[in-house]
């Protein structure tokens, strides 16, 4: 067996483009290089101006190169009797079997495989998969990156490297892999010829992996982990005061790191937090880039957490910080801490792989999409040999992968608990496990909530939390004290209970029944009978309400810059159809009543009667799929009802797909204030909150107002603290307003504004030769920029990316970005907070507009009409508080270290303006701020970064 590397350059990504080089990489069956060629091809016509700044090749490489049909000849005489292997197959095939046709060739038909595929079943936890990195990540040499040599033989290196991972899988991951993969597929094929030559292998490691039900696992039970310190008599913080701990700790980071310097930021965090966990007392933190914030609260947790054996719970809004905190922090603490601690990640149970579901799941080959779902299924079984969390995190799922997700995420309505034969390896009950053990539990603001609602029964009993990222715990609230719901909120249970005549949990439940010996399955087959028809008369009225919800929407709704429409629900004027989605809601409600209420009876009975473990997991499916029935029907009859005061009530509906399907309702407080007073500031003894972004001009009023704390200051229970910055912002940061920008008029820009800003961008773009984000706060403006952004840099070598335009989602976007210097990244709103790009990859950020929340939206309006009633001004007391902490956290992208030095341009001359303008100015952590005419913005730049603000500061 040979294997032929193949990659190709083109002129484009059309049927009809040219290729404009061919390299091939030639291996036989033991993986080693027997031949190798590489040509350039001369194309019918011109190479596109971005494929020369991708590949470097341009016209005149290619003047004197070969015909096609010359370097066809060379192809087929390599290729006739391999394997072909390329990185996404499907491309180079296609172009190839074009190539072969233009030429009087027939087709290339032998068997294909793809790296990408690979990859994905052998390394499923790779940040990415495009040949770039991955080649870099696994120290391949590639110098010459979209060249089609350098990227063959590349490729045949990676696929080297994944056939001798292949093979050294345990023989019971490669048997799975055969029992999922088609045959008929290509990959399923090369499985079996991995599989046949691994069953003649006599090497096997039977330590290295734990074995159950056929598949190799790498966690082994979770019922065998001690807890901390377990073997120590007495604490090791028994004589111990706080200042000799701390001064222990920094010892140790001055023998680790030669390069350790206190910073006074950091020391006066280690200082306040210990402070508010000793008093019992709540503390507002506000900590920039650079503190070292995360340990500047753990540090001083662990050491009251264990000295006073209490728990802490850290709290964050996004994954990455939870990640950051697990992947770094935690290891570098197990390092510096004189005694040993145990630290957990919890997360909500979604997030956690069910094996139960799994393992049927795979058995069954029950799969919507035969080779997506069984790639994602062979990702999984490769994972399980590596994984000691079974966090979905750690998987990079294909495109159908969430989908997949789904149906086998633990969750509380489906569980066996200990009667489960996985229950001692189940991913969920370890991690909760691992939270009761733990010292300090590292969790997110939703499992805060999703906690509350679960009356407590999900997070270890605390009293001491820290809230890191505060800013959005308002927001996150909201969310989880209201509801939201969607079509897919009853279609997906209904679906995964009848599916069609063959498929479904049902109508496996009635095959299942036809052989059990009881007395009573004959009336419990026929009772699913019944219930078929009555599911789909509910799933027809669940239709024709969505529908109408998306009519109202449509007819009275606010079209938002996310092409989706808006329409709020007041109480005291109804839409006129009201009365006849009411209608349809009744009927909705009663047709799953009685079909819910039956079935809920029969599972009773059989769960009862039956002894056998696969009916006793199918009745928990089925139960946990009338549980999700159940809170559609309810949540939806709440949302009709639309009767309380104090929610906001509100439809959105997108343009995709049909009418109805892209429809979703939510209900959510308008305050929630009160609902955090309650379930944190009352009744916890010590919450700490931190984040970059808390403080409006040097006041916490805002967020104190926001979230319950109003008040607690005067009382003693509560204590402010905005940290001095540890960057130097005066020497590493310029901000430049044009003075004489034009004033926006619309939301989304006018013609002018926008081809002044592409004219101005581009300009700024050639001076820092890219390394440039630009922030936007409606992406219709940023879809108008990039069409003229790119048009005036074609020729500069610069390329633009853009949110939503280009492919790939923010930290995709934001890799193509470092790896590709000469770029300008244009991003929307979440683009705004939680990028890192350190270094020189970032030396301009603009801020096209202030990012105020669109007034319009429901819960804005909302809260705006609240304040009204109050007698305050809504514009000054919500609107630009928000702004200015959005904008804060925009300004953050540009400086993330000490040695960062760069420019902000903001094009909104409202910052200087108006009377609020000052506002966002004086937030600022002390950057330079000029002002000036647009026609000297560039020559200001140039002398900035050339070095002009060193001979200021030292004037």
């Amino acid at each position: 067996m040979k294997f032929a590397v193949l990659d190709l350059e083109t002129t484009g990504h059309q049927p009809d483009d040219d290729i404009i080089q061919v390299g091939i990489v030639v291996l036989d069956e033991e993986l080693a290089v027997i031949d190798t060629y590489s040509s350039f091809v001369r194309p019918n016509g011109g190479i596109p101006p971005f494929i020369t700044r991708l590949t470097g090749i341009d016209d005149r490489t290619v003047e004197n190169a070969p015909e096609l049909d010359e370097v066809m000849m060379a192809v087929v005489r390599l290729i006739g009797d391999t394997v072909l292997v390329a990185h996404n197959v499907g491309f180079d095939a296609s172009f190839l079997n074009t190539a072969l046709d233009r030429c009087g060739y027939g087709p290339f038909v032998g068997r294909r495989l793809d790296t990408i595929e690979l990859l994905r079943i052998l390394y499923p936890s790779l940040g990415t998969y495009q040949l770039g990195s991955v080649t870099e990540l696994f120290g391949i040499r590639h110098d010459r990156q979209h060249r089609a040599d350098s990227d063959a033989m590349a490729t045949a290196e990676l696929f080297a490297a994944c056939v001798r991972k292949m093979r050294e899988l345990p023989l019971l991951t490669l048997q799975r892999f055969a029992g999922i993969i088609p045959e008929y597929d290509d990959l399923g094929w090369f499985v079996r010829q991995v599989l046949d030559w691994k069953q003649t292998q006599t090497s096997v490691d039977p330590d290295a992996y734990a074995y159950y039900n056929q598949f190799a696992l790498k966690a082994g039970d979770w019922t065998d982990e001690l807890p901390p310190r377990a073997e120590m008599e007495e604490s090791p913080l028994e004589n111990v005061s706080y200042e000799q701990y701390l001064s222990g700790v920094k010892s140790r980071f001055r023998d680790l790191f030669d390069r350790y310097e206190e910073r006074e930021a950091q020391d006066q965090m280690f200082r306040e937090v210990h402070e508010a966990l000793e008093n019992d007392s709540h503390l507002l933190i506000e900590a920039g880039t650079g503190t070292g914030k995360s340990l500047g609260y753990l540090i001083p947790a662990l050491y009251y957490g264990i000295r006073q054996e209490k728990k802490i719970v850290v709290s964050t809004h996004t994954i990455n910080l939870q990640e950051q905190l697990r992947q770094r922090d935690i290891p570098l603490l197990q390092e510096l801490l004189p005694f040993p601690f145990k630290a957990a990640i919890f997360k909500g149970r979604g997030n956690y792989l069910c094996l139960r579901k799994f393992e049927a799941k795979v058995n069954s080959r029950d799969f919507a999409s035969p080779i997506d779902d069984a790639l994602t299924a062979s990702q999984m079984v490769t994972w399980l040999g590596e994984t000691e969390t079974g966090d979905q995190e750690e998987l990079n799922l294909g495109s159908k992968g969430a989908e997949f997700w789904s149906t086998v995420a633990s969750d509380a309505d489906s569980c066996l608990n200990r009667a489960c034969p996985w229950f001692r390896r189940c991913f969920y009950h370890r991690a909760k496990h691992e939270a009761g053990m733990a010292d300090v539990i590292i969790t997110n603001h939703s499992m805060l909530f999703t906690d509350i609602r679960a009356e407590h029964r999900l997070l270890p009993a605390y009293d001491h939390l820290i809230v890191d990222e505060a800013h959005h715990l308002e927001e996150v609230a909201g969310k989880h004290l209201g509801l939201q719901l969607s079509y897919y909120s009853l279609v997906q249970p209904l679906t995964r209970l009848v599916k069609d005549a063959r498929q479904g949990l049902l109508m496996a439940l009635r095959v299942k029944l036809t052989g059990e010996d009881d007395e009573f399955a004959q009336a419990w087959r026929e009772t699913i009978d019944e219930l078929i028809p009555a599911l789909a008369e509910a799933r027809e009225y669940w239709d024709k309400l969505f529908e109408l919800l998306h009519g109202v929407a449509g007819k009275g709704g606010d079209s938002q810059d996310n092409a989706q429409t808006v329409y709020r629900l007041r109480r005291d004027r109804m839409p006129g159809d009201w009365e006849t989605i009411a209608g349809v809601e009744a009927n909705v409600y009663a047709a799953l009543q009685p079909a819910v209420r039956k079935l809920d009876k029969t599972l009773s009975e059989i769960k009862e009667r039956s002894d056998d473990h696969a009916m006793q997991a199918l009745v928990t499916d089925l139960n946990g799929c009338v549980k999700d029935i159940s809170r559609a029907r309810d949540d939806l009859r709440t949302f009709i009802k639309a009767d309380k005061a104090d929610t906001v009530y509100w439809i959105e509906t997108g343009t995709s797909g049909r009418p109805g399907r892209s429809v979703h309702l939510f209900a959510v407080p308008a305050d929630v204030s009160g609902e955090l007073r309650e379930y944190f500031f009352n009744r916890k003894k010590s919450v700490v909150l931190t984040s970059a972004t808390l403080s409006v001009q040097k006041s916490f009023q805002y967020v104190c107002e926001q979230i319950g704390l109003s008040g607690q200051e005067e009382q003693g229970r509560l204590k402010t603290v905005q940290l001095p910055s540890p960057f130097n912002y005066r020497e590493q940061a310029l901000v430049i307003i044009p003075r004489n920008f034009p004033v926006l008029k619309g939301a989304n820009g006018d013609e002018r504004f926008v081809s002044m800003l592409a004219s101005s961008l581009a300009e700024a773009a050639r001076e820092t030769n890219g390394r440039m984000l630009v922030l936007f706060t409606s992406y219709r403006m940023l879809r108008h920029t990039y069409d003229k952004l790119k048009e005036e840099l074609s020729d500069s070598g610069i390329q633009v990316l853009g949110q939503g335009v280009d492919g790939g989602n923010r930290s995709k976007l934001t890799r193509r970005f470092v790896q590709q210097p000469a770029s300008v990244l244009l991003g929307t709103s979440s683009f705004w907070e939680g990028v890192d790009i350190p270094g020189e990859a970032l030396t301009c950020l603009a801020i096209v507009r202030l990012p105020f929340q669109p007034p319009n939206h429901p819960l804005i309006e909302a809260k705006s009409e609240m304040l009204q009633e109050q007698k305050q001004n809504p514009f000054m007391k919500l609107s630009v508080p928000q702004a200015v902490i959005r904008f804060k956290q925009g300004f953050g992208r540009l400086v993330r270290t000490a040695q960062d030095r760069g420019i902000v341009l903001i094009y909104d001359t409202r910052v200087i303006e108006t009377y609020y303008g000052k506002h966002f100015l004086y937030s600022l952590p002390g950057p330079k701020i000029e002002h000036m005419h647009l026609d000297k913005m560039i020559p200001r730049m140039r002398e900035w970064l050339a070095g002009g603000h060193r001979k200021e500061a030292e004037a």
